[in-house]
């Protein structure tokens, strides 16, 4: 896989401890830069993450992402002032079978 050299400020090594940093190209891997940002970035490293891929491809690309913790889910939800049903992991996650137990 090739290296990208000219990597954006918000992609912190914490933020990907299980790749390789230096082969995350910024638009192959838009998906999964965007999921991570929301999920354990800060204020200003979702505002870059904004800045540099615009709003409506950030917008895009959250919502379909398989999976996003609850937290995470309402603060994009609010954020972006989109409904939690617009978003494929909630309504994946509304499909799934619920176990009772009483």
């Amino acid at each position: 896989m090739e290296r990208y050299s000219d990597i954006p400020e918000f992609i912190h090594p914490q933020y990907f401890w299980d790749v390789d940093i230096q082969k995350i190209h910024p638009l192959k891997s838009k998906r999964l830069i965007i999921e991570r940002i929301f999920s354990l970035g800060t204020s200003d490293d979702i505002a870059a993450l904004i800045k540099f891929y615009g709003k409506d491809a950030v917008i895009s690309e959250i919502k379909k992402v398989n999976y996003i913790d609850p937290k995470t889910l309402n603060f994009v939800s609010l954020y972006f002032n989109i409904p939690l049903d617009s978003f494929r992991c909630y309504t994946r996650k509304q499909q799934k079978a619920q176990h009772w137990s009483s």
